[in-house]
């Protein structure tokens, strides 16, 4: 490898010099056997200028073989130092250089009283000599490594290739003495100026800082404290090399520092305990389960490379090595064949990982636990505890228990081997019976699933078998005793009797007549071995039209059959009849009757919609009509429609025009019509055999229509007509309306008694207004009442007269004349002039024909706003009487019959 070209000039020369010393000899030496001891006779450390009291100096290390701890150190200086057991040295007190030099440091064993001795040699950490020129110690055993030379002569000479500088290679864990030196570097340029040397990188002046110092005027690299592999497995680092103003005199070299493995880790497995299984009755040679550990020591040397082994097997039955181990895989296999989980249901092996491939006296140990549980194989058939099993049930019960089977399996509980399924091999053609499994007991449970009848078989013998749910193990065959037989009684009962066929379906045409006989619907009694007699009862007759006879079962009508009856459904009509034994206790059983009603031409077509509204002016009026028939096709539709001849104005206003089949549209035929409701006989007949025809009235609103053509308003409360419901509500409204009016009037009467008596106290002469007498009664003439009403007082006038609208004329009036227009009575007083009020009453008395002729007091009531008959002033003379029909005045009622006499009679 050639590194890039230097500059020209540079005249130094690269001396390599690599520290073999105690680098190499860790790495070739063997592994001797373990002796007691220091790990070094000589130590050598530089302590601190300031040492505080408790702070660790440095290390020693005593390789006790496994002594535990039965070896204790000593120093002899225990006033300056102490010794732990771990062999850490710390400062017993507070010192500012070395006390004493040399440090000797004393292991002694309790048990044999054995001793071992190491040397330590302190040194202080600022030695200097006094010249003028800095004098450093350097060790004469350590080896150097030299910045390449540069040559400033020539520019045109050619550089040396830079030498490879092989790594350097510190055994981690190093028990020091701290710190230990590595290699020197240096540079021919220290031979005539003052040099500072330093290093940079991981482990120096970078995370982690510390680890490895330089000393700048020696250029000795040294460890400060021990390393670890697993930790860092090497270290990068760069010297430099500058005067003593910082200028750099020499290119920075790369100095890599690999970190020997030692034997410091065990194996460690991934789990302490380790679980497996095998089959029973497995072969030699079976692979059972893998363990695994790992060492975090080198894999590539013997520190990291594993073996196993087991060291032990519980039980040893049937042989102590039933399986073995790939000591370099971990893989366990069956070396023997007898595995029985009857007998032995779990083997427990202790496995060892051993490090150095294995090495019992330097290898690192470690152990774990392997639980290997031998799984069940079907080797047991199951048994039955008996070969006969028996059990009795009743007819016609279903999912019913007649008999449990038990039996044994040596097998492992609720597993496939020993779970029990049962089959029916004989003795049950029809499928009637099934044994299922209990989950808990693994018992077969015999249970009915079809009803048996006790007429056809009173006695079934089973011949049931018994397997598992997985086939046996190759070479196992079914014993005799996995197959029993199950002997069943059957118990006779009382069975209820049944209609065959049900529902039974017969066709009809309606209108059948009343006991006319339909047919016989009888049932049958299942039990053959029992002299049963059944009678018959009617059950569900919903319109009541049929009758059976209660011992023959003969079905006969009571009423007419309608297929238009709201009980029919799409034709079909449906009873249900009950037919009873005499058995003890009796039993029952029901059938249905359907009666398929053909349809006859017997309801005749109606109008629909029976209400509709039309517009004064017809166009573009028109008004579509249909028929609802109850009937079926072809005894409906399609329809005939017409307008009947009576009244006459019908046919003279109206129009009707067949669209289709089943519709009609109705039109006016004149150009206006005055606003009412009319109703339009109309004549429409269907298309059956013997066609049926109706008249039928369709309800017309002709009435004033807005820009959209709808009836307006006011239109709409005229005509419209009223459902039941709005019906009640206002006959609510006027019972409630009757009794409040029926409360105010005794409330009034009690009130004029209690004015009454007040008027006793009263002068009659003080108030003139107690002059007028009240007799509930109405008279004529005004003649002889002459009374003063200017004494009457005169309180506030009289509001303004309420006007009543014009009444609705009714559909019984008579439209050919008009009329009669009465005079309208005043409103109700208010208290304002009472002599007004008054004076209108004798003038509505001088009008009103009603009132009686002969003469007695008015009583001047409120009676409404007027009303709407006429005056009949004008019949004061018979000057006109001949030119002028009044016999119309019979039909106004029993008022106007004298007036018709009077007037419309002859000259008798």
């Amino acid at each position: 490898m050639y590194p890039p070209r230097r500059r020209e000039g540079s005249g130094l020369l690269l001396v390599l010099t690599i520290l073999v010393g105690l680098q190499i000899a860790a790495e070739c030496r063997a592994t001797p056997p373990c002796r007691p001891g220091f790990s070094e006779d000589v130590y050598k450390v530089v302590l601190p200028d300031i040492t505080e009291k408790g702070q660790p100096l440095f290390t020693v290390r005593f390789v006790d073989c496994g002594r535990g701890g039965l070896v204790r150190l000593e120093c002899n200086n225990p006033a300056d130092y102490r010794v732990e057991t771990d062999g850490v040295v710390y400062a017993a007190r507070s010192l500012s250089g070395p006390q004493a030099s040399p440090l000797l440091i004393k292991a002694i064993d309790d048990t044999t009283q054995q001793q071992w001795i190491t040397l330590v040699r302190l040194t202080p950490s600022n030695l200097q000599v006094k010249a003028a020129t800095p004098v450093v110690v350097m060790s004469k055993d350590l080896r150097e490594i030299a910045f390449p030379s540069r040559n400033t002569q020539s520019q045109l000479k050619r550089m040396k290739r830079d030498w490879v500088i092989p790594p350097i290679n510190v055994p981690e864990n190093s028990r020091g003495p701290f710190p230990q030196e590595l290699v020197r570097i240096r540079s021919d340029h220290d031979k005539n100026r003052s040099l500072r040397y330093s290093v940079t990188g991981p482990g120096a002046d970078q995370p982690p800082t510390g680890i490895f110092l330089i000393d700048p005027i020696s250029g000795e690299l040294s460890v400060n404290k021990p390393l670890d592999r697993e930790h860092i497995p090497n270290f990068h680092l760069r010297a430099h090399a500058v005067d003593l103003n910082g200028n750099q005199v020499e290119n920075p070299i790369d100095i890599v520092i690999n970190v020997i493995d030692m034997n410091d880790n065990r194996p460690e497995f991934n789990h302490q305990i380790w679980n497996g299984t095998v089959p029973e009755g497995s072969k030699p040679g079976t692979f059972v389960m893998t363990v695994t550990s790992v060492d975090k020591d080198d894999p590539k040397t013997a520190n990291g490379m594993l073996r196993y082994k087991i060291l032990s097997q519980t039980p040893d039955s049937p042989t102590s090595n039933m399986f073995t181990i790939n000591n370099k895989t971990g893989g366990i296999i069956t070396v023997a064949a007898g595995l029985d989980r009857e007998k032995v249901p779990q083997y427990t092996l202790i496995i060892q990982a051993t490090d150095t491939e294995g090495n019992p006296t330097y290898g690192l140990s470690n152990t774990a636990t392997a639980v290997i549980r031998v799984t069940d194989v079907n080797d047991n058939p199951p048994e039955f505890t008996a070969e006969t099993f028996v059990g009795e049930v009743h007819e016609n019960r279903v999912n019913v228990i007649v008999a449990n089977l038990s039996v044994t399996d040596k097998d492992q509980p609720n597993t496939q081997a020993w779970n029990a399924v049962y089959k029916i091999t004989g003795g049950d053609p029809t499928g009637r019976f099934s044994v299922p499994t209990d989950p808990t007991t693994n018992e077969g449970l015999v249970t009915v699933v079809k009803p048996i009848d006790y007429e056809m078989s009173r006695t079934y013998v089973l011949t049931v078998e018994a397997r598992n749910e997985v086939p046996l193990a190759r070479g196992i065959h079914s014993p005799r005793q996995s197959t029993a037989t199950v002997s069943i009684q059957v118990i006779d009962v009382n069975e209820s009797p049944y209609f065959e066929p049900n529902p039974k379906l017969i066709k009809l045409e309606e209108g059948m007549m009343p006991e006319t006989m339909l047919t016989t619907f009888t049932a049958q009694d299942p039990d053959r071995f029992m002299k049963q007699s059944i009678r018959y009862t009617k059950l569900s007759d919903p319109a009541n039209w049929l009758r059976i006879d209660p011992s023959n079962g003969r079905i006969t009508t009571m009423a007419v059959l309608d297929r238009e009856s709201p009980f029919v459904k799409n034709s079909l009509y449906n009873a249900t009849f009950l037919a009873t034994d005499n058995g003890n206790p009796s039993a029952s059983g029901t059938g249905t009757l359907q009666i398929y009603l053909l349809d006859i031409n017997d309801n005749a077509p109606r109008v629909f919609p029976q209400e509709a509204e039309i517009c004064e002016k017809p166009e573009p009026n028109a008004i579509n009509i249909t028929a609802l028939d109850g009937d079926l096709m072809p005894n409906a539709g399609p329809f005939a429609f017409e307008l009947a001849q009576r009244p006459a104005d019908v046919r003279r206003n109206w129009t009707i025009t067949r669209i289709s089949g089943d519709y009609a549209q109705l039109r006016l035929k004149i150009g206006f019509l005055e606003s009412g409701i009319y109703e339009l006989p109309i004549i429409i007949t269907d298309s059956g055999n013997m066609p049926l025809f109706n008249t039928s009235h369709l309800r017309i609103k002709v009435c004033q229509c807005d820009i959209n053509g709808d009836c307006t308003d006011q239109q709409h409360i005229m005509a419209a007509g009223l459902g039941t419901g709005a019906i009640i509500s206002i006959l609510l409204c006027i019972i409630i309306l009757l009794i409040l009016v029926l409360l105010f009037v005794v409330w009034m009467k009690r009130r004029d008694k209690e004015r009454q008596a007040k008027q006793l106290l009263i002068d009659p002469e003080d108030d003139v207004r107690d002059n007028i007498l009240k007799y509930d009664e109405e008279g004529g003439g005004e003649e002889d009442q002459d009374y003063d009403l200017s004494q009457l007082q005169q309180p506030d006038t009289i509001e303004p007269d309420t006007v009543k609208p014009v009444g609705i004329r009714r559909l019984d009036e008579r439209p050919l004349h008009p009329e009669p227009q009465y005079p309208m009575r005043s409103g109700a007083p208010h208290p304002g002039d009472i002599g007004d009020f008054i004076n209108e009453g004798l003038k509505a008395a001088d009008n009103d024909p009603t009132a009686p002729p002969y003469d007695s007091l008015l009583v001047f009531d409120y009676e409404g706003s007027g009303s709407t008959a006429g005056s009949l002033s004008s019949l004061n003379s018979s000057s006109s009487g001949s030119d002028q029909d009044y016999d119309y005045l019979n039909d106004w009622g029993p008022r106007f019959r004298k007036l018709a006499d009077m007037y419309g009679g002859s000259d008798d």
